[in-house]
């Protein structure tokens, strides 16, 4: 009687729980979803891409005045050939 009694009230607290996680699940994501929002924001900031790229900056030179702004000045060019192009025949 005392094993019946063990397997009703584990079986009991297996569905308690199964049936609690249904209603407790949407509020739970909704909780970390907000947590991992405000660790990104504390993170990156406001804006995570940096400055506003629609922004306008304001102009220091002059009108018609050509600037090159390069992101990486010793970037490696890759200049070694492949191979060569093969023509295959079909054999019959």
């Amino acid at each position: 009687m005392d094993f019946l009694k063990t397997v009703l009230i584990v079986l009991l607290v297996f569905f308690a729980l199964r049936f609690s996680w249904k209603f407790a699940k949407p509020y739970l994501f909704k909780y970390i979803a907000k947590k991992m929002g405000e660790r990104f924001e504390k993170s990156f900031g406001a804006n995570p891409f940096g400055e506003n790229p629609f922004q306008q900056t304001p102009k220091t030179e002059k009108e018609g005045k050509v600037t090159i702004d390069r992101d990486t000045p010793n970037a490696k060019r890759s200049s070694k050939v492949v191979g060569e192009y093969v023509d295959f025949e079909e054999v019959e």
